[in-house]
């Protein structure tokens, strides 16, 4: 509206009305809604949830209002609204990894048509686009119009108006009779008007024409549904398609669907070519693929062209000292001091300028909320009360977590960053990355790898990202800058001061020290002279004596951590209070770089990671669901983002109880796959529920293959990139030369499904009327085929459910396989089913009484119930798994009765 030249807002309360509604919107990839139809999950049981829809409106509505001034083109430049590009873009990979489905309920749903297409052009993958566009036709399509959503009861006969809720099962009663909305015709012929596709606009002009009724002066009418009357309702749903539908309303009553009305008068306007295009899109959100190159948004809605970016480098040192060390290797590089008059910032000082945007007190408006500023935002220069600032990322912070001391993780983080801002930098000018380099960095082991890496950055290519590093004064012009106006001071106004990264004042000729502590240091102190069990029982006099007495550090910790529980952390030692000694621990083995210590102190002293909160949100962007618990043990199942405080109270009650290590180790592998996800989400294919605690188990398992006969290497004593590494090998496809037990210990670790899993378990259902159990959880029949669908992400989530409380990974998969037999099974033979429930542990206990058998086991050689045989054997084959349990699957079948064909080639007479 204000675009087309009408006045809309007019003061600046207003403006800082529309900024805070912009600071909500960012957020909606991580907030369930009740969605278009107003009903939240497709049960309509009060329950919100994350949907498509609501999220691509929000992504269109960001991008359409980024740098658009509210007054219009006689606007000042602080009526400019401004939109967090991280945010967007949070959004952005929200809608891609939620699409083709509209919610966990929702398969698909017809209010994606006006999010997809006009008026939001929400998405910018067109093979994503056809792939949904097909999917709603597949599925939603009628003679009379769209279903809104498979299974809606709204405006049916059977519909109770007087309740505001469906009780459970409810909506089984609506399958095959939804109501029809002609209204989504409309949609498609200006969906087709828009991309150029006369067919698809005839097409829905002959679908549309008959359903249009006529007021008493004959002019067209849309009603808003057309539905089958209560007489029909059996008929229609014996054959489907069968019944006439009638119209909700014909506008004879003076009552109008005025949604449907509006969009008939637009999409007929553009039929006739009485208007055009652009003169209903003024802000210009359809772009034709074509023309997506030449496309000048702040940012557009282009989709992923051939991303062939180039990211500029800024080599920061901070002091004179290491700029003179480092170009003794060639390595050039500026202080802070040489790229003055620009100053460069840390994010958190970017964030605390951005704390007065969108301030009003007369409103009672605080403005914006305390939120880092990602890697896409930290790659612009901004101007600010007159300074140009240029900022590095979040991930050369100092931070408090032991994970910042391994160099290694530094340079894996840097090489994330440049490979997630080429992938979704949509910008025009370049995107400026500034790369700190700390003395730290380079002391002891640590400066070959950072050498190396710098040494990349000068060849040009880091991780397979194209870079170029330069002066940060020559990279400024092609770069992108954000002019933040909004930060104006009157006379009377004491200025918001900023801390700007200030050069370390060192002798410039002065040698930087490289090392570290002695070779053999770190094995000496990694293992503790201490038995923790013994010392449990002994008096508080004799721990401190020997706190006191005690040069090891791992010892210093145990002994220190039975202090913590049993006096508390005020106690008073020699030397402080016993939380002061912890931290000292921490500390010095954090120097020494002392893991196993490390983890001990920061479990004891209860560290805790921010980073960990946004990277479960990524989880949970990316379909999944995360559990936090140690293996064996209760498990927390998180659906929703939480605050930072709830997750860590989550880590720090379900996973110290067996060993307190487990709490900072879940933190790294939570941290570690948020990262993987992002980059790689292909190795997490399979994986509806990241498990923590069993993907930890899954690496123990791993370090026991690899050590053969040797004692395996600890865990807690590798390095955070050792550990990463490790979990990227673990989540690769199996390699062919492993045993099947091996196979199915880290497949089932990982919770990993094939392809189709879920849709099989659902044709099981329908052939077993009292329902699957194992491991002592029930899957019933009824409700859950009246609930649910087959291709819902709720009926998958209840599988997983089911199988939650399987306690051995291999068992697990062979749970996962015998499921995928019994499928097999039932297709092949449609005439059988299942009488009784179905118990698949007795199924795969009568298989392994067979297996045994067949291997004729000698009684007393080994356990009769040890299954570690069985686990080890192939799935194919004569004497494979399949074969066994099949065996135990058609004994199960042919125990119940066989349902009569007419058709049945066995039947005499």
């Amino acid at each position: 509206m204000i675009s087309s030249g009408l006045q809309v807002i007019y003061n600046t309360d207003e403006v800082s009305f529309i900024q805070n509604l912009v600071f909500c919107v960012e957020r909606a990839y991580r907030v369930p809604d009740f969605g278009v139809w107003e009903r939240g999950s497709k049960y309509n049981n009060g329950s919100p949830e994350l949907h498509s829809s609501s999220v691509g409106l929000a992504k269109a509505a960001l991008e359409a209002i980024n740098g658009f001034n509210l007054f219009g083109k006689q606007g000042c430049s602080w009526s400019v609204i401004f939109v967090d590009f991280d945010a967007h873009n949070r959004n952005r990979q929200t809608l891609c990894s939620l699409l083709p489905r509209e919610s966990r309920s929702h398969n698909t749903d017809a209010a994606l048509l006006p999010c997809l297409s006009y008026p939001a052009f929400a998405l910018d993958d067109e093979v994503l686009f056809s792939q949904t566009l097909d999917k709603i036709i597949r599925k939603l399509k009628g003679k009379y119009g769209f279903k809104r959503f498979l299974r809606d009861g709204y405006g049916t006969a059977l519909e109770d108006k007087t309740r505001r809720y469906y009780k459970p099962a409810e909506i089984k009663l609506f399958d095959g009779i939804e109501c029809e909305f002609p209204l989504f015709f409309i949609f498609m012929i200006i969906d087709g008007v828009f991309r150029g596709n006369p067919a698809q606009v005839k097409e829905y002009q002959d679908l549309l024409d008959p359903l249009l009724q006529h007021t008493c002066e004959g002019c067209p009418v849309v009603p808003k549904y057309y539905y089958v009357p209560a007489d029909f309702v059996e008929l229609e749903k014996k054959n489907p398609g069968s019944q006439k539908r009638f119209p909700s309303n014909s506008g004879c009553d003076g009552k109008f669907f005025l949604w449907g009305q509006a969009v008939y008068i637009i999409a007929k306007l553009l039929a006739d070519k009485l208007i055009s295009p652009k003169d209903i899109d003024p802000i210009g959100r359809y772009v034709a693929p074509e023309d997506q190159r030449n496309v000048s948004m702040r940012f557009s809605n282009q989709g992923p062209l051939e991303n062939d970016l180039v990211v500029h480098v800024a080599l920061i040192a901070e002091s004179q000292r290491l700029q003179v060390f480092l170009n003794t290797y060639g390595i050039q590089t500026q202080t802070p001091q040489q790229v003055e008059p620009i100053q460069i910032w840390a994010q958190k000082e970017l964030v605390k300028a951005y704390f007065h945007l969108g301030v009003n007190d007369k409103l009672g408006l605080s403005g914006r909320p305390d939120r880092p500023i990602g890697c896409l935002g930290t790659s612009k220069i901004y101007r600010i009360l007159g300074k140009t600032v240029v900022c590095y990322s979040i991930i050369f912070d100092l931070s408090d977590f032991y994970m910042s001391q391994d160099v290694m993780m530094l340079i894996d983080d840097i090489k994330n960053a440049l490979q997630f801002i080429k992938q979704y930098w949509k910008m025009h000018g370049r995107p400026l990355f500034v790369v700190l380099i700390r003395e730290d960095n380079i002391r002891g082991s640590r400066f070959n790898p950072i050498l190396d890496m710098l040494a990349a950055f000068r060849k040009g290519i880091v991780g397979g990202v194209k870079v170029h590093v330069d002066r940060v004064q020559t990279l400024i012009s092609g770069a992108v800058v954000e002019q933040l106006d909004f930060l104006r001071i009157t006379e009377t106004e004491e200025a918001p001061v900023f801390k700007r990264l200030e050069e370390l004042d060192l002798p410039k000729h002065s040698k930087v020290k490289r090392q570290s502590s002695t070779p053999n240091a770190s094995e000496l102190e990694q293992q503790p002279d201490v038995n923790i069990n013994d010392w449990k029982s002994k008096s508080t006099y004799e721990i401190l004596q020997k706190l006191n007495d005690c040069n090891c550090l791992a010892s210093q910790a145990l002994l220190s951590s039975i202090l913590l529980k049993r006096e508390g952390p005020n106690f008073i030692t020699k030397d402080g209070t016993v939380a002061e000694h912890i931290e000292r621990i921490y500390r010095r083995a954090g120097s020494k770089k002392l893991w196993l210590v490390l983890r001990y102190s920061a479990a004891f002293a209860q560290k805790f990671s921010s980073s960990i909160t946004p990277h479960i949100t990524t989880l949970l962007v990316h379909g999944k669901q995360v559990t936090l618990g140690a293996f064996g043990q209760e498990e927390e199942v998180i659906s929703n983002p939480l605050s930072p405080g709830v997750i860590k109270k989550i880590i720090y009650e379900k996973c110290h109880l067996q060993d307190e290590r487990e709490a900072v180790v879940q933190q790294e592998l939570v941290i570690h796959i948020g990262w993987i996800i992002s980059n790689s989400p292909e190795l997490f294919s399979g994986m509806l529920k990241i498990r923590i605690g069993w993907i930890i188990h899954a690496m123990k398992y791993e370090l026991k293959i690899r050590a053969g006969g040797m004692p395996a290497k600890d865990l807690y004593q590798m390095s955070p990139s050792e550990v990463k590494q490790l979990l990227l090998d673990i989540l690769q496809p199996q390699q062919q030369g492993r045993g099947w037990l091996n196979r199915r210990q880290i497949d089932g670790s990982l919770n990993r499904a094939p392809a189709g899993f879920y849709d099989r378990v659902w044709q099981i259902l329908e052939r077993t009327p009292n329902g699957l159990i194992v491991a002592g959880k029930f899957l019933p029949q009824q409700p859950t085929l009246s609930d649910m669908t087959m291709y819902e992400m709720n009926f998958s989530l209840l599988v997983e459910d089911m199988l939650q409380n399987i306690d051995q990974p291999e068992y697990r998969q062979i749970i996962v396989e015998l499921l995928m037999v019994i499928s097999v099974i039932l297709e092949r033979n449609p005439e059988l089913e299942f009488q009784d429930k179905v118990d698949l542990d007795k199924v795969v206990q009568e298989a392994f009484h067979d297996f045994q058998k067949d291997h004729s086991l000698p009684k007393g050689s080994e356990k009769q119930d040890d299954m570690t045989a069985f686990y080890n054997t192939h799935p194919i084959g004569k004497k494979g798994t399949c074969s066994y349990l099949s065996k135990a699957v058609i004994t199960l079948l042919l125990e119940g009765e066989m349902k009569p064909s007419n058709d049945d080639p066995c039947t005499v007479s």
